[in-house]
């Protein structure tokens, strides 16, 4: 009877615990709202990959007035997605973000152009009015400009700047000669609000040398002394390439997965399911780990931002492989 007993009690005891990991909180601040953007994350929750390793993980959709570097520098997350520039810039301001893992492999990031502004190469900006996205997404754009020797204040040899909501309606309404756009959104809006890739000149930053690394993975620095939330880490990238992958190979199931966690009712079947095939275009040879070339080619970048660079000097200790060393 003891023996049973002393079974039954180490069982409860062994479901507690299993319980109790299974209870490990993981917040997770979205740049964006619910899109396929983040399709990688929905997946890994829906397929339980997070549950596999014993995370509860809340995923935290943004917009246009949520920061993640402010949300997780007032304790709002445990990790967030962001772009290196505005994270090595929050990190020069005060806030040491640090990337754990670079799910994105290449940049989306684009200037649409209307065709009859005669704008055929970056030379024929000058003396243009520019759509440029703010809340540390100008970075990329600014440095750009920076190295053409494009003053963004205005005049016949500089750009006008138009700060641009996340839409395309300066280019619709003809009130920008280009807008801000990425591969995976706002073009295909320019598409299906009646222009066709035949009246367009679009600008891939990725091939104008410019790219910089987008949608990554950061946590506050602190935090990487403790080693439970760097176990923690682990299995939260681990689980969240796992989704990554799956949601590369399924684009479309992926994208449904994506329209069931949108709670607004604003994303349609269409324009997700083209998103994720955009997306996985990102991500693909990526295995969540950043790699060396692509973060000195952003510091590179953003370090030619001229008399006002986005960084004023090479960061250190901005990024880490200990948490993809162990997760992949």
């Amino acid at each position: 009877m003891r023996r049973l007993m002393a079974g039954a009690i180490a069982g409860a005891l062994g479901l507690v615990a299993s319980q109790a990991m299974a209870d490990e909180k993981v917040t997770l601040q979205l740049k964006w709202v619910t899109q396929a953007q983040f399709a990688g994350y929905y997946v890994a929750k829906d397929k339980d990959f997070y549950k596999d390793e014993h995370l509860d993980v809340e995923i935290k959709a943004g917009g246009p007035d949520i920061a993640p570097p402010q949300v997780i520098a007032g304790g709002g997350a445990d990790v967030i997605i962001d772009w290196m520039p505005s994270a090595l810039a929050s990190r020069e301001k005060g806030v040491a973000l640090v990337n754990i893992a670079q799910p994105f492999k290449s940049s989306g990031m684009m200037l649409t152009c209307r065709k009859d502004t005669g704008i055929k190469s970056p030379a024929d900006f000058k003396g243009k009015t520019l759509g440029v996205w703010f809340y540390g997404n100008e970075y990329p754009f600014l440095s750009w400009m920076a190295q053409l020797g494009i003053p963004t204040n205005g005049g016949a040899n500089g750009v006008t700047v138009l700060k641009q909501g996340f839409n395309v309606d300066p280019l619709l309404q003809k009130q920008a000669d280009c807008v801000s756009t990425m591969t995976y959104n706002e073009y295909w809006q320019v598409i299906d609000a009646g222009l066709s890739p035949a009246d367009l000149v679009v600008f891939k930053y990725q091939d104008q040398g410019v790219a910089t690394l987008e949608d990554g993975l950061y946590v506050l620095e602190k935090n990487l002394s403790d080693p439970k939330f760097v176990d923690k880490m682990v299995r939260f990238v681990r689980a969240s390439m796992k989704g990554w992958k799956w949601a590369e190979e399924h684009p479309d199931e992926a994208a449904e997965i994506v329209l069931e966690n949108d709670s607004t009712g604003a994303q349609t079947a269409k324009h997700q399911k083209r998103m994720m095939g955009e997306i996985a275009k990102l991500t693909a040879g990526s295995n969540g780990a950043l790699d060396p070339k692509d973060y000195q080619r952003t510091v590179d970048t953003l370090l030619k931002g001229g008399s006002d660079p986005v960084i004023s000097k090479k960061p250190v200790g901005a990024w880490t492989d200990m948490i993809t060393k162990k997760a992949l």
